[in-house]
């Protein structure tokens, strides 16, 4: 793992990617039911009705050249390939009336889908 790049609970930088308390307190809770290890990993593929769409999917792998960003206890992983498409932005984890949802804050989108899951980047 000689690559990976670690963020702690008090670094961020604009290259970065940062996680809400309220996410990492989410986050613990889900993977109380996942098997030990298990990591959540945040990612961005080609698709959605904005031309890109985040996904959310645990994972107990954790490869050589993923960001890992620790928060009070919960790690988030991402890719080298999504990096660029999130670089500065922050994961939180919302309960309002559309219901709940882990909620990208993306500097770097220009246009977002209503749902909050798709973007595009100008």
């Amino acid at each position: 793992m000689e690559n990976e790049t670690i963020m702690s609970d008090s670094q961020h930088s604009s290259d970065g990617f940062d996680v809400t308390e309220r996410a990492a307190r989410r986050i613990l809770s889900i993977l109380n039911d996942e098997p030990l290890g298990s990591m959540l990993r945040v990612s961005v593929s080609g698709g959605g009705c904005s031309g890109f769409q985040y996904g959310f999917t645990f994972d107990q792998q954790r490869n050589a050249d993923d960001l890992s960003v620790e928060k009070n206890g919960a790690t988030v992983l991402i890719d080298s390939v999504s990096l660029p498409f999130v670089a500065g932005s922050t994961l939180d984890f919302v309960d309002d009336l559309m219901g709940q949802s882990f909620r990208v804050t993306n500097p770097n989108a220009t246009a977002a889908c209503g749902c909050g899951t798709s973007f595009s980047i100008g």
